[in-house]
């Protein structure tokens, strides 16, 4: 019998992440469930987790649209073989109280390594007046969208990267502290 986990994360994630079985039975998902479904996208591993969390803040960093966050996350954990839960939840970091931050961030470093000078009350504008689709293809083409596409491409990969490390990390001082306390239970 399956002893309960006595980490609180783990006892978190399996009382509210979907099992395999319950997505098995989502009519959209059964032409592909052999694909998504495959258990190796699905364990906890030393390499699933940490490719799961760059790509999970990669995508929902570079990726501000709410859904197409978490959907491009898990097709793009497919290829990889990342852990589709952990990509699926990093895109999380990019939420409706971080992401001011995030755009403003990224036109200020965009404008810094492009040697631009745009603004991003524009884009700010256009979101709060739920512009037309002609309006956002005029913002496109300005000045301002150059510089926050650069700076977003720029702020994802660098958190990627660092969410890749901090994951590895946590792995190794996760499995070096079970290996201490079964030593101590040993002896």
């Amino acid at each position: 019998m399956k002893r309960p986990p006595k980490d609180w994360l783990a006892r978190w994630i399996i009382a509210n992440v979907p099992t395999r079985e319950q997505l098995e039975d989502v009519k959209i998902l059964r032409p592909v469930a052999h694909r998504v479904l495959a258990p190796e996208l699905w364990r906890f591993t030393r390499r699933s987790v940490p490719r799961g969390t760059a790509l999970g803040l990669l995508v929902g960093i570079f990726l501000m649209i709410p859904g197409l966050q978490i959907a491009g996350a898990a097709l793009l954990a497919l290829p990889v073989r990342a852990n589709i839960p952990i990509a699926a939840g990093m895109t999380f970091l990019s939420n409706p109280a971080t992401t001011p931050f995030i755009l403003y961030a990224s036109v200020w470093l965009g404008n810094f390594l492009l040697g631009r000078t745009a603004d991003a009350s524009g884009f700010m504008a256009l979101v709060e007046s739920h512009a037309s689709v002609s309006q956002w293809i005029g913002w496109l083409l300005s000045e301002a969208a150059p510089a926050m596409l650069f700076g977003l491409a720029v702020i994802s990969i660098g958190c990627a990267v660092v969410g890749y490390g901090i994951a590895v990390l946590f792995w190794r001082i996760r499995t070096a502290a079970k290996w201490r306390r079964r030593h101590v239970r040993e002896d």
